[in-house]
């Protein structure tokens, strides 16, 4: 019996040989004991596998995550984190697997075949694993390097990572079932119908990733408003499927990307990168309220510092012009005069312009809009220097502050619509009246 297992040992370097198999297989003390020679194979086998894996698994992950945190290279730390290593360390006692069930089921070639075709499917499944692990890291790496910031690098690992599952997909079903990768790529094209319908929301998510990298719409940092989404705030997250934008309020909306594409969105990024924020704002005013500035408004008006020069050149060219066409009558109606709107409206200009918050390098003016039943709107058009939100609110609100306590030393009123409180007041007016 010794001598048996002696010569069945160092068969073991050359099973290839069909001479050396076939003598063990017709050796009476094998063939007695042949389902006990197989068991206690595989429970050698089974030992050695698992003294394999506590190796590579305890030991070699314990080298590698000591080297991790000794080196300065963030990678081989997002590697040990995203356990790219703990799947590697399978790999190595499923190969030992494979050539070991070669020795234990040597004498069952059906049972052989279907062991060591379900150990390469694991095999190919762990390389899989490992595979997107070691993407998982890599997209941490890009997404801190300053280029990579604003790109959509989740997309980008997400298609790869589709990619490499199709094409692993198809290995394993061709390890499992035994026939050539060709065959499972010439079904693929009879199931393209299906294959759309399932991954239509993937294709079009891929494709609007595209377009959306290319023609550089959308950024990772990027304020974003979706009215059709309720989505206002910054872009958090791009995926291959969906955008993640986080909302002024902390809320998160999950937009499909296609959706970039198909319908319209609007990107502040301009006004982020520009010199200043836009304030686009109206006074309305009551047009009966509109009148000729009398003498008495105009020398008023005369000693504020922003209108003094401007209301002394006016009042020369009005003479003079005036004088060249014979309007010197107070009754010409043709004559020119100045109003006491024009006077705000270039009180607000000059004022404007005198404001260290607003930019004068970009557009600044004050216009009259349309007129209509709730006055004459007085826009104003200009771009404060901050962009911070909360610091533009408080820039434009100090301008309107200022502009409603100024507007009545111009004799000039606001349209505001009538309320409960207003109706009373005048039938208790009227009633005292009588």
């Amino acid at each position: 019996m010794k001598e048996l297992v002696l010569n069945w040992i160092k068969s073991f370097y050359s099973l290839g040989n069909e001479a050396t198999k076939e003598e063990l297989l017709n050796n009476p003390q094998y063939q007695d004991h042949e389902f006990l020679w197989m068991i206690g194979l595989l429970i050698g086998m089974i030992l050695i596998s698992i003294l394999m894996w506590y190796l590579t698994r305890q030991v070699l992950l314990a080298i590698i995550k000591t080297i991790a945190q000794k080196s300065k290279t963030k990678l081989d730390d997002l590697l040990v984190e995203k356990k790219f290593f703990g799947s590697i360390a399978y790999i190595l006692p499923l190969m030992l697997m494979d050539y070991l069930f070669s020795i234990v089921f040597f004498a069952f070639p059906d049972t052989l075949e279907l062991t060591i075709r379900f150990n390469d499917f694991l095999i190919v499944l762990v390389m899989l694993i490992s595979i997107r692990r070691f993407l998982n890291a890599v997209r941490v790496v890009l997404e801190d390097k300053p280029y990579f910031k604003d790109k959509p690098i989740g997309a980008y690992v997400q298609t790869v990572k589709l990619i490499i599952s199709i094409v692993f997909i198809i290995i394993l079903l061709s390890v499992i079932t035994n026939q050539s990768p060709l065959f499972f790529l010439t079904s693929l094209g009879a199931m393209t119908a299906i294959l759309l319908l399932v991954f239509k929301d993937t294709i079009l998510g891929f494709v609007g990733s595209i377009q959306i990298s290319a023609n550089d719409m959308l950024r990772i940092g990027d304020w974003i408003t979706m009215e059709k989404f309720g989505a206002d705030g910054d872009v958090v997250e791009i995926n291959l499927t969906t955008v993640k934008i986080q909302n002024f309020d902390k809320t998160i909306t999950t937009i499909p990307t296609y959706n970039f594409i198909s319908d319209s969105f609007k990107n502040w990024r301009g006004m982020a990168n520009s010199g200043g924020r836009r304030i686009k704002r109206s006074l309305n005013v009551k047009i009966e309220s509109i009148k000729f500035a009398d003498d008495t408004l105009i020398e008023n008006l005369s000693k504020v510092r922003l209108l003094s020069e401007f209301i002394k050149q006016q009042k020369k060219e009005v003479e003079k012009y005036n004088q060249e066409h014979g309007l010197t009558d107070e009754y010409q109606l043709n004559a020119r005069r100045p109003t006491n709107v024009g006077l705000f409206r270039r009180y607000v200009e000059y004022y404007l312009k005198n404001n260290s918050d607003l930019n004068q390098e970009m557009s600044l003016m004050v216009r009259q809009l349309q007129p209509g039943t709730k006055g004459l709107p007085i826009e104003l058009y200009c771009f404060s220097k901050t962009k911070v939100w909360a610091e533009y609110e408080i820039v434009m609100a100090d301008i309107f502050d200022h502009l409603f306590a100024v507007v009545n030393r111009f004799e000039l009123e606001l349209h505001q619509e009538v309320s409960g409180s207003d109706i009373r007041k005048a039938i208790v007016s009227n009633t005292e009246e009588e």
